[in-house]
């Protein structure tokens, strides 16, 4: 088995003050797209400039291909049964329709997770793009063939002038999980490239290959208006267990995520956000909100880690904790109602938009649909049952517990399993 590694050694060889090259777009016509593309995928347009977040499709099969090491029975995805290799057709399949022939500027890597950091590398090599994220995704991304000039190793506290009068904040942040799974949480790092399988396979297991990345990157944007800046802050992972307290790595204090995000705040000249797109449920909002006080919430990484892609939504949003919350603080939830979901950012706030194109090029209903046994579970048994971003599976276990009327779509998420295992490339 594969060690895992910590710490930061061998940072210098990643050149890490890489230059990115300033993107095309109008700084008076800076409208901000937001398009969900499942899991903790988003893509964003920005003026002419264009940006995806992660960009995970492959899916790496769920539990029994992971597993916990006996140790440590609450650390799930420690562990794999063999490599794994990138599902090419499907992300170029996404690019296609996504971008077509429109140049893409930048990719971003919320962390070093394979949910988040798996597809990267590929979009890279097919785009050009150079990716912005932390030590561990840049060392994943040169094992998968990316330059190392094309990879910006960031560590928090740093302020990237994309061009055009986009600014984003690189926000220090921690992940998912306590001290109960501390292979998932603690703030980890590769020290070196991973070395893949004869075939080219990488160990996705977070104690493998795919560390967090000595905890997140987030992200917060501001972009010049006529007269305004418009904001949005993106994290795609978070634990309220330790939000206050610091991430430590090999004995360097990176600051709480919480300090450093009103650290960035500061920095920006921001009292609130026009949007924020988060992980985590009422837990994590009740000490995120106060630190942004954001007019928009939009929910990310809540719809499972190992459902398969093309068919869709797997199950509609809901976290009445967390509605109730959000609610009383007067922010306006909008959840998605299927993949590739859009939002409008402009000087009158978010609205949702018509995403049908893209949707049909890919192959997605404008709206899931779903029968009503999963409707009926979904009003028993929250999707996002444990409020935290990597618990997903919960809705399964949870639904176990409530009898034979839930008998489908136990069965369906068995047939999923079946459809995980398959080789990898297009649904057939």
């Amino acid at each position: 088995m594969k060690p895992l590694h910590l710490l930061w050694r061998g940072a210098a060889a990643l050149g890490c003050a890489c230059a990115l090259a300033a993107a095309p777009a109008s700084a008076a016509d800076n409208d901000i797209e937001m398009t969900w593309m499942s899991i903790a995928n988003w893509y964003f347009k920005i003026g002419d400039m264009r940006i995806v977040l992660d960009g995970y499709i492959t899916r790496v099969p769920g539990p029994p291909f992971f597993y916990a090491p006996k140790s440590l029975p609450n650390d799930p995805y420690a562990y794999t049964r063999s490599p794994y290799k990138v599902d090419v057709e499907s992300v170029t399949k996404v690019r296609e329709a996504l971008l077509g022939r429109a140049k893409l500027d930048y990719l971003l890597s919320g962390h070093s997770h394979f949910d988040h950091s798996w597809d990267t590398p590929t979009w890279s090599l097919q785009t050009g793009a150079p990716i912005i994220g932390g030590q561990s995704t840049c060392f994943q991304a040169i094992t998968q063939g990316v330059d190392k000039s094309k990879c910006r190793a960031v560590s928090g506290g740093e302020k990237i002038d994309l061009g055009h009068g986009v600014t984003v904040r690189i926000v220090r942040f921690n992940h998912s999980g306590d001290a109960s799974n501390p292979v998932q949480h603690f703030a980890r790092e590769l020290y070196d490239p991973p070395t893949p399988a004869a075939d080219g396979g990488l160990r996705a297991g977070v104690g493998e290959d795919y560390p967090n990345g000595g905890g997140g990157r987030a992200f917060l944007f501001t972009v010049d208006q006529p007269g305004r800046k418009l904001s949005f802050f993106v994290q795609t992972s978070a634990s309220a267990f330790d939000l206050d307290k610091p991430i430590n790595v090999d004995g360097v204090d990176y600051g709480s995520p919480l300090g450093n995000l009103a650290a960035a705040m500061r920095d920006a000249g921001l009292t609130s956000v026009d949007a924020w797109i988060g992980t985590g449920g009422a837990p994590l909002a009740k000490l995120i909100v106060p630190v942004i006080h954001p007019k928009v919430y939009l929910p990310s990484h809540w719809d499972g880690l190992f459902n398969p892609f093309w068919p869709g939504m797997p199950f509609p949003f809901k976290d009445e904790a967390l509605k109730t919350y959000l609610d009383a603080e007067k922010v306006a939830l909008m959840p998605q109602q299927q993949y590739f979901d859009s939002y409008k950012l402009d000087a009158r706030g978010v609205t949702a938009v018509s995403g049908s194109a893209l949707k049909k090029k890919l192959g997605f209903a404008e709206v899931q649909k779903f029968d009503k046994t999963t409707l009926d579970a979904v009003r028993r048994v929250a999707s996002t049952s444990t409020g935290d971003d990597c618990g997903e599976g919960q809705f399964e276990i949870a639904l176990a517990g409530q009898g034979d009327a839930y008998a489908p779509i136990m069965v369906e998420w068995r047939r999923n399993w079946e459809w995980m295992k398959r080789p990898a490339g297009l649904p057939q």
